[in-house]
């Protein structure tokens, strides 16, 4: 049995749950702080690959990564770098369908602080990122840890959008959830019961690990 989908899977998640708290930080905090009538237009938008089918997704993404599309035209001629079924690929697609499990939990926590200190930081004299970073998040870190790791686990499961997106290249693009479905097709069922236990035991982990966290800090701080 080959761990390569696996290492491949996790190496995935990990990039796209760094890359997505990068971009996701800032827009949760704009989202949480803002009175502007885009906001709802925002969220909206944010939210939207939670209800969108993987398949339409994945198409979407899949045609804006193509050569036929200015985007993955410019990245193939300019800078080389083909995007379809190759795992930098992979990595956008996983970055749009993972967004809003790392926006949603982020904005949640900022919106649930106190206003009050806040307000006492910026009368305090301190900037917005100084605020950002040295009250908001140490203050939040249920939420925080929440996102990160739900947004891990749910890349590590992910399925449709990748396998339209980077297909089945061993090595490659070759990540777990694909690799149980090419079991299953060739009705390779202990392999498939092996691959996908292990995948159900991580799951369960991960999550567990989340609420085991959550009811450790309400109860040190007895919310």
């Amino acid at each position: 049995m080959s761990f390569e989908p696996f290492i491949l899977s996790f190496k995935l998640a990990s990039l796209t749950a760094l890359i997505l708290f990068c971009i996701a930080l800032p827009l949760a905090w704009y989202l949480s702080q803002t009175r502007s009538r885009i906001k709802p237009f925002l969220e909206a938008l944010t939210a939207l690959p939670m209800v969108l089918p993987p398949s339409v997704l994945g198409f979407y993404i899949l045609w804006a990564l193509s050569y036929s599309s200015p985007l993955g035209a410019f990245f193939e001629n300019t800078l080389g770098v083909k995007l379809v079924f190759s795992f930098t690929g992979l990595v956008i697609a996983s970055c749009f369908y993972s967004l809003p499990f790392m926006v949603q939990p982020l904005q949640n926590g900022f919106e649930t602080l106190n206003k009050n200190m806040l307000e006492a930081s910026y009368i305090a004299g301190k900037s917005k990122f100084t605020t950002l970073f040295r009250v908001a998040l140490p203050n939040m870190k249920p939420a925080l840890i929440t996102a990160i790791i739900i947004t891990f686990a749910h890349t590590v499961g992910e399925f449709g959008v990748v396998l339209m997106v980077g297909g089945s290249i061993p090595g490659e693009t070759k990540v777990a959830s694909v690799a149980i479905y090419e079991m299953v097709e060739i009705m390779d069922y202990k392999s498939a019961h092996i691959y996908s236990a292990i995948m159900l035991g991580i799951s369960f982990v991960v999550l567990l690990s989340v609420y085991i966290f959550n009811a450790r800090h309400n109860k040190r701080f007895g919310l």
